[in-house]
């Protein structure tokens, strides 16, 4: 297993990350997966046995079932693994249950300790932007969980590139602590994060883990062109995450993925995770499964790797277009960009 540095920070952790949205299966979280005690056990061993040392869950998934089966799992060994939690969604019916006030905030992180059954929570997530709350309420609310030992590192989830330059900001003009990564959304379906996330990445040295990064399977070898998807699928029904815009294309892309992978013996599944391992400033993919089988397949993506031709195959077929200033800098700036820049302009440069 590969280690790499977290952003800024002195924290290393693995290349996959162990992710639990499917533990526990309460409420629409049914719709991804009803892993118990016993199954979430054999799980995690195999990924830590793996060399996986980072597991990422969330108060919300299954309204904190996911986090009590992964405390009840990790008891007495916690010193195996680090721990990612997140909070913002609604944990009730109350006025001050959701969002990134002081209040909710604290109130969650010390509510996910208890059912984590831990004294700390090494990575801590704002898992969604809140535009009522002032950015300084939140920073300073993470500031004094970080001071009072309850929450090492700091992070966010799904910001919009604004949203994460005025966050890191806020915080260097309080003198706050800092946020060391940012978890994100990103395949080769799904490239929007090149437009800002990433080079805000490689400007800022943020760390990036990547949530689903099979596209919530679309790209896993099971959704094929022309056929109907397999039985308890839940892709292209009633889970719409990520959307998908344009089906032709996605299914272009799966048809390169399934060649390479018939190449190499192995799955398209192992392809997109080992394509998405040789982005830039990618620090871990968060990786769910459902099954052993398909949890030991995600895991060899690590050993995996493509040639610079198959890279560029997979970076052709799933390009995104280049929305304005960029067509623009690549056309008039191109004396002048730094490697931020060159994240989502080197491609269509020839560098």
């Amino acid at each position: 297993m590969e280690y790499r540095q977290l952003g800024r920070s002195g924290l290393r952790v693995s290349v996959l990350t162990m992710g639990t949205m499917t533990f526990g299966g309460r409420g629409v979280f049914a719709k991804v997966g009803g892993t118990g005690v016993d199954e979430a056990t054999r799980l995690v061993d195999r990924a830590l046995d793996a060399g996986v040392n980072l597991v990422d869950t969330a108060n919300v998934y299954s309204g904190g079932l996911a986090e009590e089966i992964l405390g009840q799992v990790m008891k007495g060994r916690w010193n195996r693994a680090l721990v990612a939690t997140k909070a913002r969604m609604p944990m009730g019916d109350g006025p001050n249950d959701a969002g990134l006030s002081r209040q909710h905030l604290i109130a969650e992180c010390e509510a996910s300790l208890r059912r984590l059954g831990t004294d700390h929570i090494d990575l801590y997530q704002v898992h969604e932007w809140d535009g009522r709350t002032p950015l300084e309420e939140t920073l300073s609310a993470l500031d004094d969980l970080v001071h009072a030992g309850k929450v090492r590192y700091v992070g966010c989830s799904n910001y919009a590139g604004w949203q994460v330059m005025k966050a890191l900001g806020t915080a260097e003009r309080l003198g706050t602590t800092r946020f060391v990564a940012q978890q994100i959304h990103y395949s080769p379906q799904a490239r929007e994060a090149e437009y800002e996330l990433i080079p805000i990445a490689v400007d800022q040295g943020l760390g990036v883990l990547v949530w689903s990064p099979l596209a919530g399977g679309l790209l896993s070898g099971k959704y094929r062109r022309g056929q109907q998807p397999p039985e308890g699928a839940r892709h292209l029904t009633d889970w719409n995450e990520p959307p998908v815009r344009d089906e032709d294309k996605l299914y272009d892309l799966v048809d390169v993925l399934v060649e390479i992978a018939e190449a190499h013996g192995v799955s398209p599944a192992r392809v997109t995770l080992a394509w998405l391992l040789g982005r830039p400033a990618v620090t871990s993919l968060v990786i769910g499964a459902r099954t052993d089988e398909q949890l030991a397949d995600n895991l060899a993506a690590a050993d995996l790797t493509l040639t610079e031709a198959e890279r560029t195959r997979l970076d052709e077929v799933s390009a995104p277009p280049l929305l304005y200033p960029y067509w623009h800098q690549a056309k008039t700036a191109s004396d002048r960009l730094g490697p931020a820049d060159l994240t989502l302009l080197g491609p269509h440069l020839g560098r």
